[in-house]
């Protein structure tokens, strides 16, 4: 879930990418970029398998293109776990995706890829807001 970067602005900092690939990890950095994106989610288990990488409200981290360039600067203002069927729509509409439904269905598709999915797995959802655009 993180790499240490070799850029001496990330020096410090948790490095991250969006997604589980270069075209989902560019188009989220640009909607992230664009501020149409303030919110994103994880399956629980991800971070309970590397604990470091959890976010925590006031922290800086750096979101990295697939190739580990960095690109931008959040920082987290909001954390909470939920159930995927308690996700509020509010925060599934601030992850920037589209309609309730689009990020849902989107959603199913990439657990289901990464490890698998269920109504009842727990997601760490996190707010966050821009401190500086790095490329």
């Amino acid at each position: 879930m993180s790499a240490e970067a070799s850029d001496d602005r990330v020096a410090g900092f948790t490095t991250f990418r969006f997604g589980d690939g270069p075209e989902l990890c560019d188009r989220l950095l640009g909607l992230v970029i664009a501020g149409q994106k303030t919110a994103t989610c994880g399956a629980l288990r991800e971070f309970e398998a590397d604990p470091e990488s959890r976010p925590a409200i006031g922290r800086r981290d750096i979101a990295c293109r697939w190739d580990w360039t960095p690109a931008v600067m959040i920082e987290t203002v909001d954390v909470f776990e939920c159930a995927f069927r308690d996700v509020p729509e509010d925060f599934a509409l601030a992850e920037g995706e589209g309609t309730f439904a689009e990020w849902r269905d989107g959603h199913v598709d990439y657990f289901t890829r990464n490890g698998g999915w269920s109504e009842d797995m727990l997601l760490l959802c996190e707010r966050f807001r821009v401190i500086e655009v790095l490329e």
